[in-house]
C-alpha cells in the first residue's frame, strides 16, 4: 500500500456502497418490465438511436456464436424500423439474462431508470455508513465513481439515494466508456482524468479482478466484503473492510 495520501476515493456501487440487491431485485427487474415499452415509445430520441448503433456495433463484434445478431446493415434508417427493434430487444434480453457488460444495454437502462427516479418508484439504497464517509472524504479529497452502470443511472443512485442527495460530495463519474473494469488501462485513465498519479487513487471493490487490475495500474486498494455479497476465497492481498468506518489511519 503506497504511503501517499489519497487525493481520489474511487468507488465501486454494486456490492460496496449499495447492497447487491439493489440492482439483482430491484433496478434490472424494473428495466425488463419496460424494455420493450421504452423503445417503441423512445425511439425518436436521437440519444436512444445512438445506443441502439451501439448496440449493433456490439452484437457484431459478439464472440458468443449463440448470440441473436442484428444485421451488418444496422444505420440510423434500420434502427426506427420493427424489424431491428425485434432483434434488438431480443438481444438485449439476451445480454440481461447473462449480467453482461454491454455499454448500450446499461445506457439504456440508465434512461429507463430515470423515469423511475424522478416519479419516486425507485430509490438509491445505501449502506448506512456512505453518507458519512463521502462527506468527510469530500472534505479532504475527491470522491468519484467508477461502475459498469452508466453515467446516467450512477447519478440516480446518488442523487435519490434512501439518505437525500449524496451528489454534492461527489466530483466524478465512469463507466465502461472508459474501458472494463478488469483492465488496468482503465484505472490509469481514470487518474489521468483526474489529474492524479494512479498512486494517489484508492479504488473500493468487492470484486478481487478489479482491485488486481487497479493495483497493477499503481493505485491503491481495499476489498469490500459487505452482508449479502457471494463469498470471497482470496483476497489476493487487498486488505479487507466491512464497513468505510474500519479505514485505517492511512486513509482516514
Amino acid at each position: 500500500m503506497s504511503a501517499l495520501a489519497p487525493r481520489v476515493y474511487l468507488l465501486d456501487i454494486e456490492g460496496t456502497v449499495a447492497p447487491i440487491s439493489l440492482v439483482s431485485e430491484v433496478l434490472f427487474p424494473y428495466a425488463r418490465m419496460r424494455l420493450a415499452d421504452f423503445l417503441e415509445r423512445s425511439i425518436v430520441d436521437e440519444a436512444v438511436r445512438a445506443d441502439l448503433l451501439l448496440l449493433a456495433q456490439e452484437s457484431r463484434a459478439e464472440t458468443d456464436a449463440d448470440a441473436p445478431r442484428i444485421p451488418e446493415s444496422a444505420s440510423i434508417e434500420y434502427v426506427v424500423t420493427p424489424d431491428f427493434q425485434v432483434r434488438a430487444l431480443v438481444y438485449l434480453n439476451w445480454l440481461m439474462e447473462r449480467d453482461r457488460k454491454s455499454t448500450a444495454l446499461k445506457s439504456l437502462q440508465g434512461k429507463i431508470w430515470k423515469a423511475g427516479f424522478e416519479s419516486g418508484e425507485l430509490k438509491g439504497t445505501l449502506f448506512a455508513d456512505v453518507p458519512e464517509a463521502l462527506a468527510g472524504w469530500a472534505e479532504k479529497a475527491r470522491v468519484a465513481i467508477y461502475s459498469s452502470g452508466s453515467v446516467e443511472a450512477q447519478r440516480l443512485v446518488f442523487r435519490y439515494s434512501t439518505f437525500g442527495d449524496m451528489t454534492p460530495w461527489i466530483a466524478g463519474y465512469f463507466d465502461t466508456r472508459t474501458g472494463p473494469k478488469r483492465a488496468s488501462g482503465s484505472y490509469a485513465a481514470i487518474a489521468a482524468a483526474l489529474q492524479v498519479t494512479p498512486g494517489e487513487v484508492a479504488f473500493f471493490s468487492d470484486v478481487v479482478e478489479e482491485l488486481d487490475a487497479a493495483r497493477e495500474a499503481g493505485a491503491q486498494t481495499r476489498l469490500v466484503v459487505r452482508a449479502g455479497n457471494p463469498a470471497v476465497e482470496e483476497a489476493h492481498g487487498h486488505l479487507v473492510i466491512s464497513s468505510f468506518a474500519d479505514l485505517d489511519g492511512e486513509l482516514r
